[in-house]
């Protein structure tokens, strides 16, 4: 993938912009090893986001919810159900683990996940939902809840 570097400011606007789904299509919770990718667009439609949705492929309380710009830059990403995760000062960070872009770092860094903002982390579906909120994604797209959620 390419890199796209942004600045700071350039980022944290990205992460307030309201998001908004592009259409009515249904998607579904992916299942055991499954992963979506859904597309957004700012309310001007001036920028586009996606929204990837991935599980583990044994591990039914292991996954990524993760918001990106640009196709290639991750804007915020939420580990869980993994390992730590090493931070590029040696700090570790246990699962799960939030990621916000950093100027110079991109998405290297986590930290942990705020509770104010994510208030039950072992319900996938509420945290899906939190995560959403957290990216100001006002408009989400229409996804049902799969079998194993």
């Amino acid at each position: 993938m390419a890199e796209i570097n942004l600045t700071q400011s350039e980022a944290d606007t990205l992460i307030a912009m309201e998001k908004h789904r592009v259409d009515e299509t249904k998607w579904e919770y992916p299942g055991l090893g499954g992963a979506i990718c859904i597309p957004l667009v700012s309310a001007n439609k001036r920028e586009n986001f996606l929204l990837d949705i991935s599980r583990g492929k044994l591990d039914l309380s292991k996954g990524t919810y993760q918001n990106r710009s640009r196709n290639v830059v991750i804007l915020v990403r939420l580990d869980f159900g993994g390992p730590p995760h090493r931070n590029p000062d040696g700090g570790e960070i246990l699962s799960p683990h939030l990621h916000v872009y950093r100027e110079g770092f991109g998405d290297k860094w986590a930290t942990a996940v705020p509770t104010d903002k994510f208030n039950n982390l072992s319900d996938l579906w509420q945290t899906l939902n939190d995560f959403m909120d957290f990216c100001n994604i006002v408009k989400p797209p229409n996804i049902e809840r799969g079998l194993f959620i």
